[in-house]
């Protein structure tokens, strides 16, 4: 059973920071692209960024390049996502995913989710 359990989010003052992880089990992490999507209350659910199965490539939203670090440890079976410099336009709940396949910035691609983890930023 393939399990994504995402942890790290709560609460932020804005310039702050907070670092999420999501632990996998149930599958060969080695073998899939991992990316964060976010969803806002009544916005679809965007992707964030991405990581390459070596964690050598990774690909960012243009909202967060330069603020957002995302990074994997594949002994550990666990990709994180270091969120610095937080605005008031980044609260949502955040949700680690696998993929399988190339693409990664599209959500219909990937295969697992987890259940997300609420950030929350006050001004």
């Amino acid at each position: 059973q393939v399990q994504l359990v995402e942890s790290g989010g709560g609460l932020v003052q804005a310039g702050g920071s907070l670092r999420l992880s999501c632990a996998t089990s149930g599958l060969t992490f080695g073998a899939y692209i991992m990316g964060w999507f976010r969803q806002a209350p009544g916005k679809e659910r965007d992707f964030v960024a991405a990581i390459s199965r070596g964690g050598t490539g990774t690909y960012y939203a243009d909202s967060v390049k330069d603020r957002f670090t995302i990074s994997r440890d594949n002994a550990r079976n666990t990709v994180y996502l270091q969120m610095n410099t937080l605005k008031p336009e980044d609260p949502a709940v955040y949700y680690c995913a696998a993929n399988r396949g190339n693409n990664y910035n599209k959500k219909a691609v990937y295969d697992y989710w987890g259940q997300g983890t609420r950030v929350t930023v006050s001004s």
